[in-house]
């Protein structure tokens, strides 16, 4: 099932329009002063459910530099709201990750 940044369940043709959009798709994107990339997407389907059942249809993830796919974290959610939210999160955690810390 495919769903717009608000929730609202779309037909597969609108989702791969939007999907293609990367003004619509880019939730926030940070690139932290050591390198990494912190990058939060809307993926607009349903990738497993929060505990209300909510689909999961954000993602941020942690790559170790901008054009790199080498993951270090990943966290998913329901809402725009918890997308954002949890960007800044991962920001400010991979910012206290320094040196001695990874």
């Amino acid at each position: 099932m495919y769903f717009d940044r608000q929730e609202k369940p779309i037909d597969v043709s609108l989702w791969s329009a939007l999907f293609e959009d990367e003004r619509y798709k880019v939730v926030r994107s940070s690139t932290l002063l050591d390198g990494k990339w912190v990058s939060t997407v809307w993926l607009g389907m349903a990738h497993g459910f929060d505990r209300k059942g909510r689909p999961l249809i954000f993602e941020s993830m942690v790559f170790s530099q901008e054009g790199s796919y080498n993951e270090l974290a990943c966290a998913r959610y329901a809402t725009l709201r918890q997308a954002r939210d949890g960007h800044k999160r991962m920001v400010e955690k991979w910012l206290l990750k320094t040196g001695d810390d990874e």
